[in-house]
């Protein structure tokens, strides 16, 4: 059905409301307030000790959980939807666990199994400490991160086929051969677009962080916590502002990195 171009310029006119409304209005709000005392005082709070440590906590976290997803997120792909085993839809719905899951509950469950008396506590009396420090959060994030990639590859597998793949069994070409010079370079804007969605959610996640993370400014705090802690704890709204400025920075440059990179390959296709 083809719309008119009165009903299409109202649609367009809703959506447009719909995102000045719910995205515009608030980041220029916050932009205002971070920068209504000028350069030098955003600069001021954004290289505080406390700010530099947890720019450099989140983007150890994002380090980290992002190989470890990409290299989970390939290999659940390719098992669903290359193998054929029982179970498989035990293991489809686990990956789509952390959809259904609130994030709290995610950080209660990992107090317990890490935490004081829960099932793996030993590791403590090992000198290694999960809960209320780095291990932690980065097991949080892992967890709420756990589906982006499985989701973005799955589709682009089931569509790709099997035929260059059976091709090159053919003629010789080992599984590595075929999967570094077939599979890789075919699922590979699926994995960008699975990596971009893990920064994001790994740069901004909450809920399940600040339930196993010490929240002591210095290494104990994520960007988000910083954020929370200077706003809802210190009532440091400016400081807060000016945080949560970097971090919606912090993740912009992620996005034109990405774009960069996928413009690259697009003139230059591998």
């Amino acid at each position: 059905m083809k719309l008119s171009r009165g009903a299409t310029l109202s649609l367009r006119s809703i959506a447009l409301a719909y995102l000045f409304i719910l995205v515009i209005i608030p980041i220029g709000a916050i932009l205002y307030r971070t920068f209504e005392h000028g350069l030098g005082t955003f600069w001021e709070w954004i290289t505080t000790p406390a700010a530099i440590a947890a720019l450099q906590v989140s983007l150890i976290i994002v380090a980290i959980t992002v190989p470890l997803n990409v290299i989970f997120g390939i290999v659940v792909s390719l098992a669903l939807v290359r193998g054929n085993f029982p179970g498989k839809g035990i293991v489809q719905a686990i990956v789509d666990l952390p959809f259904a899951v609130s994030p709290v509950i995610v950080g209660v469950s990992l107090i317990l199994l890490w935490g004081h008396g829960g099932w793996f506590s030993g590791v403590e009396n090992l000198g290694f400490k999960v809960i209320f420090a780095l291990p932690g959060m980065v097991l949080a994030t892992i967890f709420v991160t756990l589906p982006f990639i499985v989701r973005e590859v799955e589709p682009v597998l089931r569509e790709i086929g099997t035929e260059q793949e059976q091709a090159a069994a053919t003629l010789g070409a080992s599984n590595w051969q075929i999967f570094s010079r077939i599979t890789l370079p075919s699922i590979r804007w699926g994995l960008i677009y699975g990596i971009v969605l893990t920064v994001a959610r790994a740069l901004g996640e909450f809920g399940a962080v600040i339930m196993v993370a010490s929240n002591f400014a210095g290494g104990g705090q994520t960007l988000t916590l910083l954020v929370h802690s200077r706003y809802i704890d210190d009532h440091n709204e400016f400081g807060a502002y000016a945080a949560a400025t970097l971090l919606m920075g912090v993740a912009v440059l992620v996005l034109v990195l990405m774009t960069l990179i996928q413009k690259r390959h697009t003139v230059n296709p591998v």
